[in-house]
């Protein structure tokens, strides 16, 4: 199983504050919601902004597998993400009519049991695009 500490590992190029990160991919989710608009499903929409991203020279991993950890550590399987980008960032793509609380539920269960702070949910399912990002912070866990 890989954790998500393997996907920094051989990383040389300087990290862009997360803030920044997130910015470029919500601004490359609304071109691709803009060319492609509503309707497809969502494997389209993740190719689509795989490649766009890629283009931009962000490492992208699809379908990205994310240790999962119990509270004291202990490693109890594995999710995928998605996408994962530059190792740090989760993002939960939807299809939907609308976002539903249980998209919110998984990625926060996501980012809590994976340990990492940051995650997009972004839904490209309906006429106007919903773009969200969620911190997991101690406080939230």
């Amino acid at each position: 199983m890989i954790g998500h500490e393997k996907a920094q590992e051989g990383t040389k190029k300087p990290m862009q504050p997360i803030n920044q990160l997130c910015d470029v991919v919500r601004e490359t989710s609304f071109a691709v919601h803009r060319y492609h608009r509503n309707g497809h499903v969502e494997k389209i929409y993740e190719n689509a902004l795989v490649n766009r991203l890629r283009k931009q020279g962000l490492e992208v991993q699809q379908q990205y597998p994310l240790s999962v950890f119990d509270e004291d550590g202990t490693l109890l399987g594995e999710f995928f993400a998605d996408l994962f980008i530059e190792g740090r960032l989760v993002v939960e793509l939807k299809a939907a009519r609308a976002v539903a609380d249980e998209h919110v539920a998984q990625l926060l269960g996501y980012l809590r049991s994976s340990r990492i702070e940051t995650g997009l949910l972004i839904n490209f399912g309906s006429s106007i695009l919903h773009v969200k990002k969620y911190l997991m912070t101690e406080q939230a866990a």
